[in-house]
């Protein structure tokens, strides 16, 4: 599941056009170019690849942590940053290592409520359950945020509900394997799967809504 050289190009001309940092990023000035569908389809897998990772190495994390691999839980975790990393560097051309880092960031704050809840979950401690609960969702909407703004395409509270839904994701899978739930964390895995293809796809429509002249 680590990125290829080649997934990781793709993203860059995709991340690039986001805007990092920045308050207003207009529609598109070019209303009469059309963006070439197969090049949409392509930042489209690219980014599947990225979300679908992302979710690979955390449940990995989430495992081999319930089952007492400390071992085989921080090669996950490692990976599991890696893939953030990867992320916030490819925006660093374009916008330099500032934004690169503060995009970083809030991967990482997505990531660190998730292991909290974890933690938490592990401990059977539903005060911190609470505690972490709360910082995915206050993490989410300043992800939101961030590329709401970025994107015009991107409604804030469309995004919002995505993100909402993606941490609801991860907290019923941490509850599923705790309670080894395994078939039911299972189908749980399948709808996260279905939901990351969703926000990619997403991302991936409205930066060729709004850079048309960069998928041709």
């Amino acid at each position: 599941m680590k990125q290829s050289k080649q997934t990781i190009l793709a993203l860059t001309i995709c991340v690039a056009s986001w805007g990092v940092n920045s308050p207003v990023y207009a529609q598109s000035t070019h209303p009469t170019i059309k963006a070439d569908p197969v090049k949409v389809a392509q930042t489209a897998a690219s980014l599947r690849d990225l979300w679908i990772s992302h979710g690979f190495w955390v449940r990995n994390v989430v495992a081999e942590t319930i089952a007492g691999n400390t071992a085989a839980a921080a090669a996950a975790e490692k990976e599991a940053f890696a893939n953030a990393r990867q992320i916030a560097t490819s925006i660093e051309p374009f916008y330099g290592k500032a934004a690169s880092d503060s995009l970083f960031t809030l991967l990482g704050g997505h990531y660190s409520a998730i292991k909290q809840y974890l933690d938490a979950t592990t401990a059977n401690s539903a005060s911190k359950q609470d505690a972490a609960r709360k910082a995915l969702v206050s993490n989410g909407g300043e992800i939101a945020v961030f590329l709401s703004k970025a994107n015009p395409n991107l409604p804030l509270e469309t995004l919002r509900g995505l993100l909402m839904a993606h941490g609801a994701h991860h907290i019923q899978q941490i509850q599923q394997l705790n309670e080894k739930q395994y078939g039911d964390e299972a189908q749980t895995w399948e709808m996260m799967k279905i939901h990351m293809y969703g926000i990619a796809d997403a991302l991936a429509d409205a930066l060729a809504k709004q850079f048309p002249p960069k998928f041709n």
